[in-house]
């Protein structure tokens, strides 16, 4: 590791790098299309929750089963999708959680009873995993350094766009018959997955998956492509090689490479005094326009302003509002008539914490986690932070009506508060800063022999790397 080569080296390159390759860009944008399946799929069934508990008159037990499944199949795609994507490909890990995520979607938009739609959420669950590990990885992998951060957080901002999407779905379709506006809220999620598995094949793929494979000459031919130059082209080839065990002046085509080892916003908004159809859909609506504008700030923050310091004024934001949505929604569960007030204060503090979550949390969970892990196990790492994210999102779906039921809903986003505020501390002590570094650079950020034991981004590791003559 200690021949990595710095763009030091070539000084004409470092300009180059920071124009954004546009074929990069695109198949990042499409890898991401997959996040949007996914976000309309929880937008819309925030919604549709409320026309299936009216039709299939199911108990809130089941509702609660019906909106933490997703996540626990979820879970259970994500644990596989990190060693799938080692096998077939990155590229074809895209395609199957399509096909997966598809297949789902029929199975929801038919239902006609209670177990048909479970099933369906479960097998679009499975894509979920999928395509939650593997659209960062993907995007991360094609990346240069210098915008590496706006094209990782692309699947962050088109889950907010699939939020926003199925809020406005919910409006429109909640018109219809209550047999056929739920069914095609949840069934139109196939055309999107189906266009996206037939037009994947115009993807390149992810070359450092191609090294790992020994394929050198087509990884090249990749980063030809999606690089501004040859000399950054190679460059970033020699630095994959050498991090997957490759001697950088290999010229061989092919070699053999040793194998190392968001559904409770309207019951928010219920609790705090909204209580018609209409205006709780219109409300979700709100929730997702701001998601998906401070998703959008976001990215073009990441690489300007580092991945640690919008973290950090992200958590802080997002305790602040917890706070004060705990105590607002306090006061009103405590109030005897309607403060509209206390009612204002909760849907602003609901908006607040989805700005600050959607502007720094949000976005840099995926794009830390696709970026931290070494190349031999960078798929399974992120796809075993996808399975935590959804047994979270698992946990809280299915707890949070007993939770609030148990401590009062103002007493559950107190207990986030104090779940937000350990957070900030792990952040604040042991993330560093990864902006503007290669994966290879921040793989020795991770590296004991190489850690410093300054955090806070100034950690060195220029100095302890070698520099490689030019071929």
């Amino acid at each position: 590791m200690d021949q990595l080569k710095h763009n030091t080296e070539h000084p004409d390159m470092v300009s180059e790098q920071t124009t954004i390759n546009k074929y990069s860009c695109g198949c990042a944008i499409v890898a991401s299309i997959i996040s949007i399946i996914f976000g309309y799929d929880t937008g819309v069934m925030s919604g549709a929750m409320i026309f299936i508990k009216e039709e299939m008159s199911i108990t809130e037990f089941q509702v609660e089963v019906l909106a933490a499944i997703l996540n626990i199949c979820a879970l259970v795609g994500s644990l596989s999708a990190g060693r799938v994507s080692d096998w077939i490909g990155r590229r074809y890990t895209i395609v199957l959680s399509s096909i997966i995520f598809l297949v789902g979607s029929v199975f929801m938009g038919y239902s006609p009873n209670y177990a048909i739609l479970l099933t369906g959420r479960c097998i679009a669950g499975i894509g979920v995993g999928y395509a939650l590990m593997i659209a960062p990885v993907y995007s991360a992998e094609i990346s240069s350094p210098s915008y590496r951060g706006v094209l990782t957080s692309l699947p962050e901002l088109f889950i907010s766009l699939g939020i926003l999407t199925g809020y406005i779905s919910n409006y429109f379709f909640g018109k219809l018959t209550l047999r056929l506006g739920w069914r095609l809220m949840l069934g139109i999620a196939a055309i999107p997955s189906l266009f996206l598995a037939l037009g994947i094949h115009r993807m390149p793929e992810s070359p450092r998956w191609l090294v790992m494979q020994g394929r050198l000459r087509e990884a090249k031919e990749v980063l030809l492509e999606i690089c501004n130059t040859k000399e950054e082209a190679y460059s970033r080839l020699r630095d994959i090689k050498v991090a997957a065990g490759i001697d950088e002046n290999c010229t061989d085509d092919i070699v053999k490479v040793s194998k190392k080892s968001q559904g409770e916003g309207p019951r928010i908004f219920k609790k705090a005094g909204v209580t018609t159809k209409d205006k709780l859909l219109l409300a979700t609506i709100g929730v997702g326009i701001t998601k998906t504008l401070f998703i959008l700030v976001a990215t073009f923050l990441l690489d300007k302003v580092g991945r640690r310091r919008l973290l950090l004024t992200s958590v802080g934001g997002i305790i602040v509002a917890l706070a004060t949505l705990g105590s607002a929604l306090t006061i009103v569960h405590h109030s005897e008539e309607k403060l509209l007030w206390a009612l204002a204060l909760s849907i602003a503090s609901v908006y607040t914490f989805l700005a600050f979550f959607s502007i720094g949390l949000a976005p840099i969970t995926w794009v830390y986690s696709s970026e931290i892990w070494p190349l031999r196990l960078r798929a399974q790492g992120a796809s075993m932070g996808v399975a935590v994210n959804r047994l979270m999102n698992a946990t809280i779906s299915i707890s949070f009506i007993s939770l609030y039921e148990r401590i009062t809903i103002g007493g559950a986003f107190f207990m986030f508060t104090g779940v937000a505020i350990v957070a900030w501390i792990f952040f604040y002590f042991l993330l560093p800063e990864t902006k503007g570094r290669t994966l290879e650079e921040i793989e020795l950020l991770f590296d004991p022999k190489y850690r410093s034991k300054n955090i806070k981004g100034s950690v060195n590791v220029e100095h302890q790397k070698k520099p490689v003559s030019s071929d």
